[in-house]
């Protein structure tokens, strides 16, 4: 099995809900909060804590700004106090540990439409200068690199300038970089290297920032879901759920985009976002176990085996026998000749069921033979999965099991690949021969002749 990272971004993405998503995932708080203790930047601290929001616990992971660096990225009235109205509230946001978002400022009426807010700028030589100098892993160090990468390219595009020119606004302040940085040692100590995200869903309207008002999915997002080919759902919703570290994020960690069609969920995160708009900011985190290459056909699971020797039961009865096992829930009868002690010809009588049908079966034994002991056995066993299904035949509709096959290559390896092979049901079978007057044999051979191109009824 291998294990992968699914983000559910209903809600969209952002690097604080990433992060809080990543940490009740399982990656550890201390290695975390060492690593971020360790880079050469001031004003800030981490306040991690659980919340509720429409109604779920979540993680809430926040980086605290003092007065000087504050930048109001959670400040609903700063960004959207333009219009007349901001998006609808979402009042589920509630702390438990009587945290709250403090924000040393007045609101859009103070601000001003025309109102230029300081942000820090700095370009990526510095940021990445920043990273270098931190006790970061290899994998964290480098992950954290590669998104601010993707934002630089993506600010470089926007601005109509190059890399090694642009300058960051909102994601160059001190708790962009300390969204990021998390977020990659978080990723790195889950020991994440495949994820998958099918789609981002984005809201619509405008949105201000260090650059004046500008229209949702900003410009870096655009650019970086059109780069990197990420899915994008525009929802009939006000206000923006995918951010540039969001996209960033998904862009430089997403290896699939589509969810296998059978996989165990091993563990659920849940991370809050700090915006209070129609749709609540939560971002959903799964670690899933997914089937190695060739595996995806096969199921392992284990079976009871009952087992007795009869050595004075007559064909009639043991046609009851199997009859009333099967009536009793058993999975397969089965009658093998042996020969018994004294040299005495007899059957062996074998029945396959679950753990839960053992006492009804081995009473139907003791009643219906004349068994006086039944060895029992757990047996563990490889199977395929298997669909039952009507399928359209010139003949008329057939029951069918179908399962897929894994298939070997000339070196006897698994290529990763299936065939689907399918099996008429008796009773399907039967039925035709009866309506036709035509053989088994006639019926079965046509029949499995026609199901390669056959059409579901």
């Amino acid at each position: 099995m291998t294990q992968k990272l699914y983000l559910e971004c209903k809600s969209g993405i952002s690097g604080d809900m990433t992060v809080g998503a990543l940490l009740d995932l399982g990656a550890d708080e201390t290695v975390l909060r060492k690593a971020l203790a360790s880079l050469p930047l001031k004003g800030f601290e981490v306040v991690i804590s659980r919340v509720k929001k429409a109604g779920l616990d979540a993680c809430d992971f926040l980086v605290k700004l003092d007065a000087a660096h504050e930048n109001h990225d959670h400040d609903m009235a700063y960004l959207y106090g333009f219009r007349d109205a901001a998006p609808v509230a979402d009042h589920g946001h509630v702390h438990e540990h009587g945290h709250e978002h403090e924000h040393e400022h007045t609101h859009a009426q103070e601000h001003g439409d025309d109102h230029l807010h300081h942000h820090e700028h700095r370009g990526l030589a510095e940021i990445l200068d920043i990273l270098d100098r931190a006790e970061l892993s290899d994998g964290a160090r480098s992950l954290a690199r590669k998104i601010f990468t993707i934002l630089g390219e993506a600010e470089a595009e926007a601005h109509g300038t190059t890399l090694d020119q642009v300058h960051f606004h909102e994601v160059g302040a001190v708790d962009s970089i300390v969204d990021i940085t998390a977020a990659a040692v978080c990723l790195d100590n889950l020991g994440i290297k495949e994820a998958v995200i099918p789609v981002l869903n984005e809201g619509t309207g405008s949105i201000r920032c260090a650059h004046g008002i500008l229209p949702v999915p900003v410009p870096a997002v655009t650019s970086i879901v059109s780069r990197y080919g990420l899915p994008l759902h525009i929802m009939e919703t006000d206000g923006e759920y995918v951010t540039p570290t969001g996209a960033a994020i998904v862009a430089a960690l997403c290896t699939e985009k589509h969810l296998p069609e059978r996989f165990c969920i091993v563990r659920t995160g849940c991370g809050a976002g700090k915006r209070t708009q129609a749709r609540p900011s939560l971002l959903r985190a799964m670690l899933i176990d997914v089937p190695d290459a060739g595996q995806e056909a096969v199921d392992h699971d284990t079976v009871w085996k009952l087992e007795t020797n009869l050595d004075d039961c007559t064909s009639e009865a043991l046609g009851h026998l199997q009859e009333t096992l099967f009536e009793a829930g058993a999975r397969d009868v089965e009658f093998s000749s042996v020969y018994m002690k004294k040299n005495r010809p007899g059957w062996l009588v074998t029945v396959l069921c679950s753990k839960t049908e053992i006492p009804v079966l081995e009473a139907v034994l003791f009643s219906e033979t004349t068994t006086i002991g039944i060895r029992r056995a757990e047996m563990s066993r490889t199977i395929l999965f298997r669909t039952e299904r009507t399928l359209r035949t010139s003949l008329g509709p057939v029951r069918v099991k179908e399962v897929r096959v894994p298939l070997l290559s000339a070196e006897r390896t698994l290529t990763g690949k299936t065939e689907i092979r399918r099996y008429p049901e008796y009773e399907s079978v039967a039925a035709l021969c009866r309506q036709t007057g035509r053989s088994y044999q006639s019926i079965w051979q046509q029949i499995i002749r026609e199901l390669a191109d056959a059409k579901e009824e």
